[in-house]
């Protein structure tokens, strides 16, 4: 036992928090960032080398599992030969505890279970699997969320992995498994101690989620070996027979993990969490879950039966099933490869649907599907984006896309039929486009006057609307009298309003701008506009009437997205986990390596000497070593740059949207005043680390670039209205800047004639400076990969450096950000992967 003040590294003991057979655990102190940790040694008397390799080993292991439902894994290491893993210090207690007081209601029982999948699916995906999952390894901390504990470290026991009884081990509230399970929770197959996959995990998560809602295991017995056996010759007792009310979905749900055989079980745990929260999306919609409620597969079999009976009998066993049958939407899903799901619409014949897809980190091509058959056949039009599909089934697709900005792409026009055929390039700068209902005409989105303005043609030919914002998924309405879209009136893919246009020109917008709205089409009957925003969370289905009423049609979580609506009333939408990452070459390093944190991290910004990186996760902003090192979390808000000395950091305040310096070290936050300023996006140090360059609007105003002085000073436009400031020379004395459709202008920072960089083009973004000020290196944000140039600024040179690829390209969408030092050895860059299924839902 060590006593308080005892120093295992830098780390010093404060208190004992729990000892088990593998091991103590203590409250400790890590003074270099003021942070307390749990700090667990291994008792080296009672174990071999062998154990301690692999305790470190499988600490490492744990510790790539950056996520929120996951334990996380600070530091290991060793003091005077004691071996040694560092963790965040929880607050709460264990699962086992808590069902110690009785069961769970149903809908805490589904949030648990819904946080503990996520983190389950997060580690199966890197191939590591817990093998030891049960209540007293499930953590829920005072904020109610779920830590799984003790992760991959089940791997730890002697070669014969003898079993225990869970009753043994409940005390070792945070001790690693020293066996390979625990009776009552193991799967058959690790009972006979066959190989096991993530899918004994699953079994594991069933019987989980069963004590939550039965109160009570569901395999048991008075010792370990009897509660085996029960595992594989019995089935868990109905949970419809606890009197606890327990919906026959849940149960359902619960049954499926408990399949004796793996085949027969759910296959991911992401499939299985998204069961799960349509479970609870049925609780906050609001609908009724009442025990004995028939599930989808018992309403199959009661209707097959009432076949035998007459037709008279099933309609009116239909009718009853629609009048008292809250279920809910259902899905079918259409798609089976790991990837993303661009656009996808019905076609007119056969119930085929066609939809633009890249697979498996291969180049994207048009897919044609049935839903009766997972299997789906190439057109044959790689890198090509489908639009819309006429009801005569003439397909739109923009042929050779690129990338204009947020999830914008220009491409050339281009008209064929769907089921193969010769193509016709129609228009070049479209962005989205349209069918008539007879198919006779296209309504598309155009890029005009440089890229500025986007504008609205129905027919091609014919302006309906012009904006200076971004118009998204233009749908023609079924008389063909108008044609509703997406407007973003600042063009910063934050917001958008549902909008319609008749064939004069009148527009009309329904709603106020909805966060995160993306996808759009007409109801069957024209009388709503269905739309999926956020709806103070993920993307839900939303609906409004031409006269401005909005309704919530299914706030089924999962980031649904609307792809496009039959006339019968079907819904193609996409359910995606849309995730950002960081990957970065350190000094010294010969391969990148990944500096994410909680699975939504964007970069900010690159020490100049390589070895800090300043990132965003969601609206947290965190500095790390590009050592891999464990983050320290700054503060709230949106990260933009390091100051030059690396005491502050820069970001918007995601509260006010405002200016905030944030001390990297000691410090109080300070809130820059506004002066007039309503909006800013992005902020740069001048090297003399008293000026900062910013982009921001005044009321009435375009975006401009702003200098202003630290010390608060009121703020001085330097820029024309539409220009945004992207890099500073290392001198300070001039920076570059862009507006749309433009390549990069040097402007003097104190004014003076401006220069376009030759050789530079639209897109181009710089990631940074040479030391001597004589040349930048650029990349083409969005595009995938993102190919690096070295461009001159004296002769105008412009040559390839490198392509920017994470070795898993599954999903990638595109390269976010960019940052490389003025040396050229260490670079940093973030990248976006959006993997996407494509489902066809009823009855929203």
């Amino acid at each position: 036992m060590l006593i308080p003040g005892t120093r295992l590294g830098p780390y010093e003991i404060v208190a004992p928090l729990g000892a088990g057979g593998m091991g103590e655990v203590y409250r400790a102190r890590d003074p270099r960032i003021a942070r307390d940790v749990a700090l667990k040694i291994l008792s080296v008397s009672r174990h071999g080398d062998d154990q301690i390799r692999r305790f470190q080993q499988e600490a490492r292991a744990a510790g790539a599992l950056n996520h929120p439902n996951i334990v996380a894994i600070f530091d290991v290491g060793e003091h005077d030969n004691v071996p040694y893993v560092v963790a965040e210090l929880l607050e709460g207690r264990t699962l086992r505890e808590q069902l110690r007081e009785g069961p769970l209601s149903t809908r805490k029982a589904t949030e648990y279970a819904i946080q503990i999948a996520d983190g389950l699916a997060a580690a199966h995906e890197k191939g590591i699997y817990h093998r030891d999952l049960k209540p007293a390894n499930l953590f829920v901390t005072t904020d109610q969320r779920i830590k799984i504990l003790d992760f991959g470290l089940a791997k730890l026991t002697g070669s014969g992995g003898w079993v225990t009884d869970e009753r043994s081990t409940d005390a070792n509230l945070t001790d690693p498994g020293i066996v390979l399970g625990t009776a009552g929770y193991m799967s058959p197959e690790q009972i006979r101690g066959q190989q096991v996959d993530h899918r004994a995990d699953i079994f594991a998560f069933g019987a989980v989620l069963y004590e939550m809602l039965a109160g009570k295991p569901a395999f048991s017995g008075p010792s370990a070996f009897e509660a085996m056996g029960a595992t594989l010759q019995n089935e868990a007792r109905p949970l419809s027979e606890s009197g606890r009310g327990i919906p026959l979905d849940a149960e359902e749900i619960v049954r499926h993990c408990l399949e004796k055989h793996p085949a027969d079980r759910f296959q991911s745990a992401r499939d299985l969490a998204f069961d799960l929260r349509r479970l609870l999306a049925q609780f906050s919609s609001g609908g009724s879950l009442p025990a004995g409620l028939p599930t989808r597969k018992a309403s199959y079999w009661l209707a097959l039966a009432a076949l035998g009976v007459t037709a008279v009998a099933v309609a009116a066993v239909i009718a009853t099933r629609s009048r008292a049958t809250p279920l809910g939407p259902s899905f079918e899903r259409i798609t089976f490869h790991r990837g993303t799901v661009t656009a996808a619409r019905f076609a007119p014949q056969e119930q085929a649907i066609v939809y633009t897809a890249a697979w498996d980190g291969h180049p994207s091509d048009v897919y044609v599907a049935m839903p009766s058959t997972p299997e789906a056949r190439a057109l044959g039009y790689p890198g090509s984006r489908l639009l819309a599909i006429s009801s005569s089934g003439d397909m739109a697709i923009a042929t050779n896309p690129r990338y204009a900005a947020f999830e914008r792409f220009v491409g050339t026009l281009a008209t064929l039929p769907w089921s193969g055929g010769t193509m016709r390039e129609v228009l070049e700068n479209v962005e989205e486009a349209d069918w008539s209902p007879d198919g006779s005409a296209l309504a598309v989105i155009r890029s005009v006057e440089g890229g500025a303005k986007r504008r609205l043609e129905y027919p091609i030919g014919t302006p309906l609307y012009l904006a200076t914002g971004d118009l998204r998924g233009p749908r023609v309405s079924p008389d063909g009298r108008a044609v509703a879209f997406l407007e973003d009136p600042a063009d910063l893919g934050l917001a958008a309003t549902v909008a319609v246009v008749d064939r004069d020109g009148r527009k009309t917008t329904l709603t106020s701008e909805r966060s995160d709205a993306r996808g759009l089409a007409w109801s069957p009957d024209a009388t709503e506009v269905w739309f999926t925003a956020s709806d103070g969370g993920e993307r839900a289905l939303l609906a409004v009437s031409k006269a401005g009423r909005e309704r919530v049609m299914a706030r089924v979580p999962g980031s649904l997205e609307l792809q496009d609506v039959a006339a019968d009333g079907r819904i193609l939408v996409t359910r995606e986990d849309e995730r950002s990452a960081i990957l970065a070459l350190p000094p010294g390093g010969s391969s990148e390596i990944e500096l994410s944190w909680l699975g939504d991290s964007g970069l900010g910004d690159l020490s100049a000497d390589g070895r800090l990186i300043l990132f965003g996760d969601r609206t947290r902003i965190y500095l790390r070593r590009a050592d891999g090192s464990a983050p320290v979390r700054l503060g709230d808000g949106y990260a933009d740059a390091l100051s030059p000395d690396g005491q502050w950091a820069l970001a918007t305040d995601p509260e006010t949207d405002q200016l905030v310096l944030l001390p990297t070290a000691a410090g109080q936050p300070r809130l820059l005043p506004r002066h007039g300023i309503t909006a800013y996006r992005g902020a740069l140090w001048l090297p003399d680390g008293e000026r900062i360059l910013f982009n921001g609007r005044e009321a009435g105003r375009g975006l401009r670039a702003y200098l202003q002085t630290i010390a608060g000073g009121p703020p001085r436009p330097i820029t024309p209205e539409g220009t945004s400031s992207l890099a500073i020379a290392p001198d300070g004395s001039s920076f570059l800047a862009i507006s749309e459709g433009a390549g990069l202008t040097l402007y003097p920072t104190e004014g003076g004639q401006t220069r376009v960089l030759s050789n530079s083009e639209p897109g181009d973004r710089p990631g940074g400076w040479t030391k001597d000020g004589r040349a930048i290196w650029v990349f083409r944000r969005g595009e995938m990969p993102a190919c690096v140039h070295r461009i001159d600024l004296t002769t105008g040179h412009r040559r390839l450096w490198k392509c920017l690829a994470p070795h898993d390209a599954a999903g990638v969408r595109s390269i976010t950000d960019f940052r490389i030092t003025p040396d050229g050895t260490s670079y940093a860059y973030s990248y976006r992967r959006v993997l996407s299924d494509l489902y066809v839902m009823k009855n929203p």
